[in-house]
């Protein structure tokens, strides 16, 4: 199988033209997350179609496009439309109801890992991957979540200081959602979370020093 992508977790191999594998390092909750994706994109909103799902695969539709952290490398003149679609949908998804199966303390559906890179953008729109971490609770956390990765997470060559905080801003302008009453609580998270590195920890430690 073709390796076409591989994140902090899982790769992605390509079965077909319209198939790819996404295969967990070690035991995950593939199964959990299928069912959601599932459950969000019966209520309209955009996510790659489930073929299969194990404990640690997914067998997805393939999408077509680059990623929405691609898109704006490419063409940084349209940094403030991403960011701005990327808070949009954000209010589309927590519009989207939390079903009692899945785990959390709210009524909708939160992402917790909605950064640009997990942006597919198809031809038809942009489409929403990656929902290990999917839960229930209040959207407060899930836009600080998505405010603490724009401006802590590491990002690739090219993709300036400058452009991370000009689409940190149009993402805030995008969604109408208030971060702050999530930020302290999303910080903590992403501290805790084994995948983040020395460098991200030092800024995440300062944003906690300002909560």
């Amino acid at each position: 199988m073709e390796l076409i992508a591989a994140g902090r977790t899982a790769d992605v191999f390509a079965l077909d033209a319209h198939r790819v594998l996404r295969r967990y390092r070690s035991n995950s909750t593939a199964l959990a997350e299928a069912k959601i994706m599932e459950h969000v994109r019966a209520h309209g909103f955009p996510v790659p179609a489930v073929h299969d799902a194990t404990e640690t695969d997914l067998v997805l539709e393939r999408l077509q496009g680059p990623t929405m952290l691609q898109a704006f490398s490419r063409r940084p003149w349209r940094v403030l439309r991403y960011g701005r679609r990327l808070g949009e949908l954000h209010d589309r998804l927590h519009r989207v109801p939390a079903p009692d199966w899945l785990p959390g303390d709210g009524n909708q559906v939160l992402h917790l890992d909605f950064h640009p890179d997990n942006v597919i953008m198809t031809p038809d729109g942009p489409s929403v991957i990656d929902w290990c971490n999917a839960r229930s609770g209040e959207p407060a956390l899930d836009v600080a979540t998505t405010l603490i990765l724009l401006t802590t997470g590491e990002a690739p060559q090219g993709v300036e200081r400058l452009a991370r905080k000009v689409i940190s801003d149009a993402f805030l302008r995008g969604s109408r959602t208030d971060p702050e009453p999530g930020l302290r609580a999303a910080t903590r998270a992403r501290l805790d979370d084994p995948n983040t590195t020395p460098a991200e920890r030092v800024l995440l430690l300062g944003i906690l020093e300002r909560c």
